[in-house]
């Protein structure tokens, strides 16, 4: 949780706030959580719905992800909205019942980063499920006003929480300037690779490409609205044949590729299929360090730009979701109770990959 919170009985007689907690690798207990006083600018929200991210798992299987580690109990989870219970003494816009999405950072403010506006790249930053920050798969959060989002009355909860990955799209199709003459590759067709292509479109990008390696997920990908789809291998050798398979697919140049996988074969055929004087967004993280021809894009002009979460997204995200320009409710493929036994089963169905796209809690 943002604001903090500890592991302890609650002896106050009211409602116990129970959470999820990641205690060791593969194990998952919910148990108290505290929540901390409520502050002026804070609000108090009761969550309804919360999504299992591909990071959630990766804490789950190895207690770390890239260079964050969990050396204590700490509760998972951020994609989440909820309901309003209660609200600090200073806020003004927000009322008990409101319906809310939740952007799970909280930057300093006052660091040259947030000061210039990005505020996603502040050294201070505390993040749901982050360690040593907790989460937010728990009954109850409190978290500052202001980075909760009222949602319209014709978006729901879970549509709500799917704001956070969709956010990470959008963020990448800023740093991209994708718009209405800008041609889309997409190098993998996960979760994110999907609200990707989604945002990409609502950008208006005139033709998307999106390549993976599973059948099943290019068959999503292309229900979901890519104009063509390219399966490819996990051998490196195969790339230049690749290329033209996607050259063949987009029928004109590719402006500007995404690598939602972030492996060193996607990024070299990111790096390959993209247009000399086009643009290459690493969304995905893969592997920490990679290998890839990057003299030969240099030579052609091609730029490399990096994305680290997101901000100022949720609004835009909202819009998209009310005007219909945007449709998640397919992407999310299972839900499961808030139950000792549903949350062991829900991480499990995450992480087996399948036909799972987006698990979502119903709490």
């Amino acid at each position: 949780m943002g604001k903090g919170g500890m592991s302890v009985d609650d002896d106050h007689g009211e409602e116990q706030n129970l959470a999820a907690w990641l205690v060791a690798i593969n194990t998952l207990k919910i148990q108290p959580f505290n929540l901390p006083p409520l502050g002026p600018h804070d609000v108090r929200v009761r969550m309804k719905a919360v999504g299992i991210c591909g990071s959630d798992v990766h804490y789950l299987k190895t207690l770390r992800c890239a260079h964050f580690v969990v050396e204590e109990p700490m509760v998972i989870g951020h994609e989440c909205a909820g309901i309003i219970e209660e609200v600090g003494s200073e806020v003004k816009a927000l009322v008990p019942g409101d319906r809310v999405a939740i952007e799970p950072g909280i930057s300093c403010w006052r660091c040259d980063h947030c000061k210039q506006g990005r505020y996603n790249l502040c050294p201070d930053m505390k993040f749901f499920a982050t360690p040593p920050v907790h989460g937010s798969l728990a009954n109850q959060i409190v978290h500052p006003a202001d980075l909760c989002f009222k949602l319209p009355d014709n978006v729901s909860l879970e549509e709500g929480a799917m704001c956070e990955p969709l956010s990470v799209g959008v963020h990448a199709c800023r740093r991209a300037e994708i718009g209405p003459e800008t041609k889309v590759l997409i190098m993998g067709a996960g979760p994110i690779g999907l609200v990707t292509m989604l945002a990409a479109r609502a950008f208006g990008a005139p033709r998307i490409v999106i390549v993976d390696v599973d059948d099943h997920r290019l068959s999503v990908a292309k229900s979901l609205g890519a104009d063509d789809i390219v399966k490819v291998s996990t051998n490196s050798q195969d790339v230049p044949g690749e290329v033209e398979q996607i050259h063949k697919a987009m029928g004109a140049d590719v402006d500007v590729t995404f690598d939602c996988a972030g492996f060193n074969k996607t990024m070299t055929t990111a790096l390959s299929a993209t247009k000399p004087g086009g643009k290459v967004c690493l969304v995905g993280m893969g592997h920490s360090e990679m290998t890839v021809p990057l003299t030969p894009a240099a030579a052609r002009e091609v730029d490399v730009i990096g994305i680290f979460r997101y901000k100022n997204t949720w609004p835009l995200c909202l819009e998209f979701l009310r005007s219909g320009k945007i449709d998640v409710k397919p992407l999310i493929t299972h839900r499961y109770g808030f139950s000792q036994k549903e949350v062991e089963e829900a991480f499990e169905t995450s992480a087996a990959g399948g036909n799972a796209i987006k698990v979502m809690f119903n709490l």
